[in-house]
């Protein structure tokens, strides 16, 4: 029997930039857009160290028409003299090797994001190619370099003129070998840069899309703080006050701390630490909401709102309905990975717990009619909870007892693996039924809901849990809901939305869309989520028979086609039109539909999306509609 050799030369030794092409997962987080976006705010992070060592006023992010993207500030720019040690350019040093950079020195950067010396250099490892200009010590300096190579020496290219500011201007193209898209997204970079600009108050950020004819521009500088990002965030909702805000420094960390509650139940929460976005939250994120939770409680039982002598809220009670951002300044921030997703500092947990709780007390105190609104929206978070609770343990008795544990309407498939599985949530019982004779009944199951589900942007759990066709759903899919929500339980790997391509079944849609998003975000985020496309128009030609699923598709076959036979247009305007074998030929089978796999890329954007189309109140819906009016082509009324 043959065996795979091991000996010393199976060991490999990836020198240089090799390892972040080879493992860009470690670096940036892996291949997929997300990623491709993070090269940028590597970049980006840099410039934003140099305004917070107060060396840096503008910051400009130029997306080019060739796909490449530059990014320039009037720093003090990287330094390009020879490395005493190393014997070679500082510029080119911080550009191919890792672990290279200003930010170990505590002279340099007192507070900086950049903290491993890797973010230029890996941008470079995966750029196909990247060009640094530098303006420092009277001259204007230039290097190329291609996926991670120098193509030319540190160049001396002129004098600096007099007045011209100093700077870097980094310019790279993304290599398109190991990303698996390369195009650059507006709206992604502009919301990030609005979040940097309210965290890093005073500087001037700009981004301008030159791929438009004309170019798109906009500009951010606030100086308000985070007092500006929570109005912000909450400008499409009813505040119940003013927002809360704190800014101090402890043991040499900076903190500033802002929330404010609204009449919603969304949760809105973000966390920065030395300006950079932790997602996953971290040490931060949990002393806020420590402080939170003991304030809340301390000053209701004070002032007597409990009924029982062990009442309290839970903090799933005092975060409904609480808009806050918590942003801190460490010397030395520790992270959970080179992404910096999660801070890891467990001395910044009491920190923030301090000065947040403080703060939160001293409003209270000062403010009892303010107060008194926040601890009754509580309350009426607590009963409610209570509730759902209650209602949810009725649901998981009853199948227990019952054996009901999928509803009557699901038409299910004979394979059990759920990795192989599929269910198709259909809008109405005639699509329903047409999808349940074209299915492939071993891998594919139907669930047929009857009109629209509840609108759950403005309803609580418990009244959520009482819907019987989001019970049905819920029962379906087998996780749960909620706090109780298990993953392992999901009973197919994909959940597919498939409604009508018109008003009311777009409607239907987002109103599947917001409850998994409020309530089953991990579907979403694990990737197990996608929206069916089914065509648009049937043309025939004789015959030969073609499908198009957007109005452009359409012209061009239309275009394509003149001077043939004579040519039938059939409009699609619901599923049930389509017979049960043109709904498996164009959505169904496989091996030539089309799905759209839904995810979030911005938590803050779809936030604050949901909560202006779905929510209650109706200028900033109002105001949408009016905006984008002009962009809806072939609307069906």
């Amino acid at each position: 029997m043959s065996q795979n050799k091991y000996d010393a030369s199976s060991i490999q030794v990836l020198k240089g930039l090799e390892a972040v092409r080879h493992r860009p997962g470690m670096y940036v987080g892996g291949t997929d857009v997300k990623a491709l976006h993070h090269l940028v705010y590597e970049i980006v992070d840099n410039s934003i160290d140099e305004a917070l060592a107060g060396r840096c006023e503008r910051i400009i992010v130029t997306m080019h028409a060739d796909g490449s993207v530059s990014v320039a500030d009037d720093g003090v720019g990287i330094p390009v003299s020879l490395h005493p040690t190393e014997k070679v350019s500082a510029l080119q040093l911080v550009h191919t090797t890792l672990h290279a950079g200003g930010k170990f020195d505590n002279d340099a950067y007192k507070v900086s994001g950049g903290l491993h010396g890797v973010g230029a250099a890996a941008v470079n490892a995966l750029s196909a190619w990247m060009e640094v200009t530098v303006m420092r010590d009277g001259h204007v300096w230039k290097q190329r370099y291609e996926r991670g190579v120098p193509k030319t020496g540190v160049e001396k290219i002129r004098k600096l003129k007099k007045g011209e500011p100093t700077g870097t201007i980094s310019r790279f193209m993304p290599d398109d070998t190991i990303f698996e898209e390369i195009e650059f997204r507006y709206d992604t970079l502009l919301n990030r840069f609005r979040e940097m600009s309210f965290v890093t108050s005073g500087v001037f950020i700009t981004l301008i899309d030159e791929r438009k004819n004309p170019p798109r521009e906009m500009n951010f500088y606030f100086e308000g703080g985070l007092n500006s990002f929570v109005r912000y965030l909450n400008r499409s909702r009813t505040a119940l006050h003013d927002p809360v805000y704190a800014n101090k420094e402890v043991d040499n960390v900076s903190v500033e701390v802002a929330m404010q509650y609204h009449i919603g139940v969304a949760t809105t929460e973000l966390s920065f630490a030395n300006t950079i976005n932790t997602p996953d939250g971290g040490s931060h994120l949990s002393g806020l909401r420590t402080a939170v939770t003991r304030v809340v409680n301390n000053y209701a039982k004070k002032n007597n709102y409990f009924k029982g002598k062990d009442e309290s809220f839970s903090g799933d009670d005092t975060k409904e309905g609480l808009t806050a951002v918590v942003s801190i300044k460490h010397p030395d921030p520790q992270f959970e990975s080179q992404t910096k997703v999660k801070l890891m500092n467990t001395e910044v947990s009491g920190i923030v717990a301090s000065v947040a709780g403080d703060a939160l007390a001293t409003f209270l105190e000062e403010n009892p009619r303010d107060a008194k609104k926040i601890i009754e929206r509580c309350l009426t978070s607590a009963r409610a909870r209570s509730a759902a609770k209650k209602a949810r343990e009725l649901v998981m008795r009853k199948s227990a007892l019952e054996s009901l544990t999928l509803p009557g309407k699901l038409a299910d498939c004979s394979e059990r693996n759920p990795a192989n599985c599929e269910i198709y949530i259909v809008e109405g019982d005639s699509a329903g039924g047409t999808a349940k004779q074209g299915r492939d009944r071993h891998f594919q199951a139907i669930l047929p809901l009857r009109g629209k589900i509840l609108n759950t942007e403005r309803a609580r759990l418990d009244k959520i849990l009482a819907n019987n066709e989001v019970k049905a759903l819920i029962s379906a899919l087998g996780t749960g809901i909620g706090e109780s929500m298990d993953m392992e339980n999901l009973r197919y790997g994909r959940v597919i939305i498939m409604t009508d391509a018109d008003v009311d079944g777009s409607h239907i849609r987002t109103l599947l869309l917001t409850f998994f998003f409020r309530y089953m975000p991990e579907l979403i985020s694990d990737g197990h989520l996608y929206i069916a496309q089914p065509p648009l128009y049937q043309v025939r030609t004789g015959k030969d028979v073609h499908y198009t699923y957007t109005q452009g598709q359409q012209d061009s076959l239309i275009k394509r086609l003149n001077g043939a036979r004579k040519i039938n247009v059939q409009r699609y305007k619901g599923l049930g039109e389509m017979n049960a074998e043109q709904l498996w030929e164009t959505t169904m089978d496989p091996e030539e539909r089309t799905l759209l796999q839904v995810s979030v890329e911005d938590a803050v954007l779809a936030d604050q999306t949901f909560d202006m189309l779905m929510g209650s109140e109706v200028a900033p819906r109002r105001r949408f509609i009016t905006t984008n009016a002009a962009e809806v082509r072939n609307l069906d009324i």
